[in-house]
């Protein structure tokens, strides 16, 4: 099976309705767009994988990743795409064996984090560093759901410096800034 963004798309609307997941799951493609042109891979793989690493998780937030299996497998997705979207949850036990997998589990809650970041600056993501993500990422109390142990074990994994992570997500979000935000609005 070709794995394409459109087709990829159909399977999402048929899982994701919720805005806020809608908004996650395309920061993550994005970023996951980014990843894959800095490992020089497939960046229309990378991205879907990214689009659809949750794809599971509005019908069933309980069993999160029990679902995700069946759902990738019955539409042609082979098994190294899902196990990435098994590994971003260190819950699942799946080991991150693949520069994919370890890169969505990096940047899962990181271009949520930064996405945080973005809604409270006045210019959103133009201008922002990697400097002012690792101070907000200092304050607890911002974004307090973001495991911030989970966001440098991502970096650890990739064998990349945090401040180099994350403005490897910064920049591939400002890329697609305004293509996230038309498709947002289609989505809703």
């Amino acid at each position: 099976m070709e794995i394409t963004r459109e087709r990829a798309l159909e399977l999402f609307n048929e899982y994701v309705t919720s805005e806020s997941l809608i908004k996650h799951c395309l920061a993550v493609e994005g970023a996951m767009r980014g990843c894959a042109e800095k490992f020089n891979e497939d960046v229309e793989v990378w991205g879907v994988c990214g689009l659809l690493h949750d794809i599971d998780f509005q019908r069933w937030p309980e069993e999160h990743l029990k679902m995700a299996p069946s759902i990738l497998k019955d539409a042609g997705y082979p098994d190294d795409f899902i196990n990435a979207v098994l590994g971003h949850g260190d819950f699942t036990l799946v080991p991150r064996e693949t520069n994919m997998a370890k890169c969505l589990y990096a940047v899962d809650q990181l271009a949520s984090f930064i996405i945080a970041v973005a809604l409270m600056r006045p210019d959103k993501l133009h201008g922002m560093t990697a400097k002012s993500v690792k101070k907000k990422m200092k304050d607890k109390a911002f974004a307090r759901a973001v495991d911030r142990t989970e966001l440098q074990k991502g970096a650890d994994e990739l064998q990349m410096d945090m401040g180099d992570l994350i403005t490897l997500v910064i920049e591939a979000l400002q890329k697609r800034e305004n293509e996230l935000n038309e498709m947002e609005k289609s989505f809703m």
